[in-house]
């Protein structure tokens, strides 16, 4: 997304480029060689990759809630909508706004609101985005 311009973007599950302490988690640093054990942060604890693990929280589901809460159009592209708590944000969506769910082997149905793009990414999303330039 940024390399698109994109701007205010949620990197829900973090960022693989980069790393953050097993100290402190508010201590995260651009990060692109291999990451090993004896890479120590400033405070001499073990780096770590800064990404969400099984188990963990997601420090960023409030924001993306909150940005959920307040969409007029919601487009999931690319995910089992297996993993929670991430995939309950289609839950939060405004009831009646125009869902559009692109995988190739979606799990989700599709409903009175929902559109499935039995897809890729790379076909999905131009097909919606012409379908939502010739409606506008």
């Amino acid at each position: 997304h940024e390399k698109a311009c994109s701007s205010n973007v949620i990197h829900l599950h973090g960022e693989l480029k980069k790393v953050r302490s097993t100290f402190n988690e508010e201590l995260v640093m651009d990060w692109e060689d291999d990451l090993n054990p004896g890479d120590f942060c400033e405070n001499n604890h073990q780096l770590r990759p800064h990404v969400v693990w099984f188990g963990e929280a997601v420090p960023m589901m409030e924001p993306a809630m909150d940005i959920t809460f307040r969409a007029d159009i919601l487009m999931i592209i690319g995910t089992s909508m297996q993993v929670y708590p991430a995939a309950g944000l289609l839950d939060l969506a405004p009831e009646g706004i125009p869902v559009y769910f692109i995988d190739p082997k979606p799990s989700v149905a599709e409903s009175k609101n929902l559109k499935i793009y039995a897809e890729k990414a790379s076909v999905g999303v131009p097909r919606v985005v012409q379908e939502l330039l010739e409606k506008a």
